[in-house]
């Protein structure tokens, strides 16, 4: 029941304006907002998006899609160190989350225990719609230690209508996977529960993966339910870990 009330509070994350319209507002999603200012399928996504991203390879599944790595080119090595290198200076201008706090990062419910805390900046979320500013994350991943948040990482996000040559501009292919959650269907009413049980047919852990079956179950089905995302966590020593694609949330 723990788990049920923590993924039923979380309901209303990832969801802010995000491309260069009033209609492309409506797409931009991320952690963090709240569940009134969402559509009810937003809010309803972003429930089995937190639920789905724990403890599961970002690679699974047809309801993740990943941009895939891309062969080195010239450059991208340097590009993508110099984002490291700037992130590094975020996270120790906000290793006191009080300063986060006071620069305009909402705590998505503290109150609530998570494995990993969104602080999102929305103003910032706004302005990576249009350009990449590595110095402005739209969230800061936070892990709770006692009293206190321990920083541990950050979040960029871009609009969903970016290709991969776009999202490339921004940070090497060769380097970082950036990802995005697709194909979901909305259960029922009465079946809203079902997707948060073993085997669910609906849900971004269900077995409907299609707008034709879910059409036939009676849902409602969104073809993408976020933008795309990519974390971070420039502390680590290892590439590989600094762009870990595992670490949606942190064990």
């Amino acid at each position: 029941m723990k788990t049920l009330c923590i993924l039923f509070c979380l309901a209303g994350t990832l969801c802010l304006a995000q491309q260069n319209s009033s209609q492309d507002m409506k797409g931009m999603d991320m952690p963090g907002h709240d569940m009134s200012q969402g559509s009810g399928e937003d809010a309803d996504a972003s429930m089995h998006a937190m639920n789905s991203m724990e403890g599961h390879h970002m690679d699974m599944g047809p309801h993740m899609k990943m941009t895939a790595l891309r062969p080195p080119q010239p450059g991208d090595g340097e590009k993508a160190q110099k984002i490291v290198e700037t992130a590094r200076g975020v996270m120790e201008k906000y290793k006191d989350y009080q300063v986060a706090l006071n620069d305009g990062f909402k705590i998505f419910h503290p109150e609530i225990p998570q494995k990993q805390y969104h602080f999102t900046n929305y103003r910032y979320g706004f302005e990576a719609a249009f350009s990449f500013n590595p110095e402005h994350p739209t969230s800061l991943l936070y892990e709770k230690n006692g009293n206190d948040y321990r920083l541990v990482g950050l979040m960029y996000t871009a609009p969903k209508r970016f290709t991969e040559d776009d999202l490339n501009q921004r940070i090497p292919l060769s380097i970082a996977q950036w990802h995005e959650h697709v194909n979901f269907c909305r259960a029922p009413i009465p079946l809203r529960l079902e997707s948060l049980g073993p085997n669910p047919k609906f849900g971004l852990r269900g077995s409907i993966t299609t707008q034709a079956e879910c059409d036939a179950a009676g849902g409602k089905f969104l073809p993408i339910v976020f933008n795309w995302m990519v974390h971070l966590y420039p502390l680590e020593k290892d590439s590989a870990q600094v762009w870990s694609v595992e670490r949606q949330h942190a064990d």
